[in-house]
């Protein structure tokens, strides 16, 4: 039996396509766990254009850190247009990373001894969020190089404040090349989906970027993704978004999927047209506004079970810090000592069953650790469950 979700996909692809307009349209929405669902013409390809600054943003980071990277580029919606120069009066500094100053002064902080080597960098992680090989259309090449004399005086620019440490020309033909990846909308939507799932590919499980830089790409996408037309974006769709000049648009909400659409056809600050009404209608008919929030706290204990050996609290799902306050409260009601003598011998053992935990981040584990610790404290005997090594994940990934 065909997906209720595919269907609908369909249908927001025919009601979204006009009579008499050939142009493609896709759409794409791939989950965190890796099912994925399409509609339209998905075949068609084309070029990832300003896409590809998230993931260049993210490959800078990943080789200097967040503090180097702040020194050069800001982290501030500019009001302006994709590519307006705008570069912050004290310190030359581009805006963002969304825009094009903040892109290419972003390309050349990627560790490369040239453009073909630090281009072939950016390729080969959009290739690993993607899960298959990709390639460079040199024609997009060819054409991006024939008009690039505006981002050629933005690359002077920032190499005369200090931005840019290597050779205007060469980073722009590495931008140039960036841009011009061939790229489908399912590609697109599994880029996205490995953003929302933390850095972790949903098919294979490989981890390609840690959580920490996810984190502050999908920051930036959020506040400077859409251009000058974000701050609409986010009041009507409320997704971290990055569009492009080839028609495409991927959304990421973080922890459930990744969605991506392509259409040609560009309002005036840059943004698909079709790409934008799809978006509304997905965000709208799906409940995906990210300020749509469920409470998270009261399922993270899935039962308890009191017999001899003590008790026994089962752990289920996404545990962050208020699904571990929520475990925290329910464990300190419950083994509050109601007598003298329970409270000298330091009551019945307790054991925390995490196996079908999906995942804890960094401050539910320091909530929890603290937790066992003090009941330990009080003589009680604790013993932890954990098959799959959740409250081992103690870096800046689990958090």
């Amino acid at each position: 039996m065909r997906s209720p979700i595919t269907d609908y996909l369909r249908d927001v692809v025919s009601e979204c396509t006009e009579e008499d307009d050939e142009s493609p349209l896709s759409v794409a929405v791939v989950t965190v766990e890796g099912t994925r669902y399409s509609a339209g013409d998905t075949e068609v390809s084309f070029p990832i254009q300003s896409i590809s600054k998230a993931l260049t943003y993210a490959l800078a980071l990943s080789d200097h850190g967040l503090d180097a990277v702040h020194e050069k580029i800001d982290v501030e919606p500019s009001g302006d247009a994709f590519n307006e120069i705008s570069l912050e009066a004290e310190t030359g500094r581009p805006r963002n990373a969304m825009i094009n100053a903040g892109a290419i002064a972003a390309h050349s902080l990627v560790h490369g001894s040239d453009a073909t080597e630090r281009a072939d960098r950016i390729l080969a992680l959009h290739a690993s969020f993607v899960g298959r090989e990709l390639a460079v259309d040199e024609s997009v090449v060819d054409d991006e190089m024939a008009g690039a004399d505006r981002n050629l005086a933005l690359a002077h620019m920032l190499a005369s404040v200090g931005v840019l440490a290597c050779d205007p020309h060469e980073v722009v033909e590495g931008y140039a090349r960036q841009c011009s990846i061939d790229v489908t909308s399912v590609d697109l939507a599994v880029l996205a989906a490995t953003m929302a799932n933390g850095g972790v590919h949903p098919d294979s499980g490989e981890r390609v970027a840690s959580s920490a830089v996810m984190r502050q790409v999908l920051s930036t996408m959020t506040t400077c993704g859409m251009y000058d037309g974000t701050g609409d974006w986010i009041a009507t769709v409320g997704i971290p978004a990055k569009s492009g000049v080839s028609g495409a648009v991927i959304g990421v909400l973080p922890g459930q999927l990744g969605i991506a659409v392509h259409s040609p056809g560009l309002d005036d600050r840059g943004n698909s047209v079709r790409g934008v009404r799809v978006f509304e209608r997905l965000s709208r008919d799906m409940d995906l506004h990210m300020m749509d929030i469920a409470p998270s706290g009261h399922s993270a204990v899935r039962a308890v079970r009191t017999d001899g050996a003590g008790t026994t609290y089962e752990l289920q799902g996404d545990i962050r810090f208020a699904g571990a306050e929520n475990i925290m409260n329910r464990v300190l009601d419950d083994t509050e000592p109601h007598d003298a003598e329970s409270a000298a011998d330091g009551g019945d053992p307790v054991t925390f069953d995490l196996e079908p935990a999906r995942a804890i981040n960094g401050a539910a584990i320091r909530l929890l650790t603290e937790l066992i610790e003090r009941l330990r404290g009080d003589g009680r005997d604790v013993h932890v469950d954990d098959p799959n090594g959740l409250m081992e994940h103690r870096s800046a990934d689990a958090g």
